[in-house]
């Protein structure tokens, strides 16, 4: 029996490793000369992270050293969306970084039709926030799989090959 094989396309981060490196970022504010005294919070919640401080220059310092952490851990730095900067409470800065999660129904549709017009004998589903891509042809998979990391550089959002089977 010729069965198909299948793979998901998702947009997807480990929570715990950002969990992990905003951790990182709180202890490296809290021993950093520059940093020190300016009274910076970095919260996480479900889907935003907020960053509180002083002065922009602060907020640009803790941007790079969350950038610079993200890189060590894998994440990538496509699932942040930074926010306008805002004033909040006198002379204090407010920024809230979206979290890029799950692929958007019309750039789900893009994807898929970029795939289908690239190779003809595949077949592609949208799930929800994933997209399922399948063929009886695991080199056409592994085709699509090369065309979804070329388009996540052009959509400018994090995607995965995942559940290969």
């Amino acid at each position: 029996m010729a069965g198909s094989f299948s793979f998901d396309v998702i947009s997807d981060f480990d929570r715990q490793e950002l969990i992990n490196t905003l951790d990182q970022v709180r202890r490296e504010i809290a021993q950093r000369y520059d940093l020190k005294g300016t009274d910076t919070s970095v919260e996480l919640d479900k889907e935003n992270i907020f960053i509180i401080t002083n002065s922009e220059l602060t907020l640009n310092a803790v941007n790079d050293i969350i950038r610079q952490k993200a890189i060590k851990r894998n994440l990538s730095l496509k699932i942040f969306d930074y926010g306008e900067i805002e004033m909040f409470s006198g002379n204090r800065i407010k920024q809230i970084i979206l979290l890029k999660q799950g692929i958007k129904q019309e750039i789900a549709k893009k994807i898929g039709k970029n795939i289908r017009d690239q190779i003809k004998k595949i077949n592609v589903s949208i799930n929800g926030e994933t997209l399922r891509v399948a063929s009886k042809s695991k080199n056409d998979l592994q085709l699509a799989i090369k065309l979804v990391s070329e388009l996540e550089e052009s959509l400018n959002i994090p995607l995965k090959a995942n559940n290969f089977r």
